[in-house]
């Protein structure tokens, strides 16, 4: 990965996404050694211009952002970094820098939820208990679901509507998970249709 510090003057810009949403976090900069420090540690650390220092973002708050992936653009003078934040990114406590968490994208990090409870065997949770019951019953939970969202499409109480709709989703992550399967390996067919 090769990266060009020296058109403004030794640091670039740095955009941070969420790696299960993909939201916009933050934007900061690095030189060389906050860039080599970042992918040595999987931390994200910048150089901070009004500290005039290497800044690790989350040192004093504990909301450390813990890199998945690190790009380059075309013109190898700004990074993409996605990685997963500990808590609330920006000073303000807002989740983002730009704005407040975004329900676009969610269905990522509810996958990581349901993922974490079966494998932790996390006891009193629906999700770990209907996974306990095997597949026969998860798949049968999707049916009922498919079902009741067939019954509210044909009412006019959106409400009802979303809320089944919801529920089919939620039952269909726990069903992939079940089947070693992922939205991403189910996105992936769907990109893969569309010609």
């Amino acid at each position: 990965m090769s990266i060009d510090f020296n058109k403004s003057e030794g640091l670039v810009p740095v955009i941070v996404q969420d790696d299960r949403t993909l939201q916009v976090l933050m934007l900061g900069y690095m030189n060389e050694v906050a860039f080599e420090k970042t992918r040595k540690e999987g931390i994200v650390t910048f150089f901070s211009r009004s500290k005039n220092r290497l800044w690790t973002k989350g040192e004093e708050s504990g909301n450390f952002l813990t890199v998945k992936n690190i790009d380059v653009d075309c013109d190898q003078d700004t990074i993409l970094i996605k990685a997963i934040p500990t808590n609330f990114v920006c000073h303000t406590g807002s989740f983002s820098c730009f704005g407040d968490k975004d329900s676009k994208g969610f269905l990522y990090e509810l996958e990581e939820k349901i993922s974490k409870r079966i494998d932790e065997k996390t006891e009193g949770s629906y999700t770990y208990s209907l996974f306990q019951r095997g597949i026969n019953k998860m798949a049968q939970k999707v049916g009922e679901e498919a079902v009741e969202v067939v019954i509210e499409a044909k009412d006019s109480n959106d409400d009802l509507f979303k809320n089944e709709a919801a529920d089919l989703l939620y039952h269909l992550l726990i069903l992939l998970k079940a089947k070693n399967f992922s939205l991403q390996d189910i996105e992936e067919i769907l990109k893969n249709r569309d010609r």
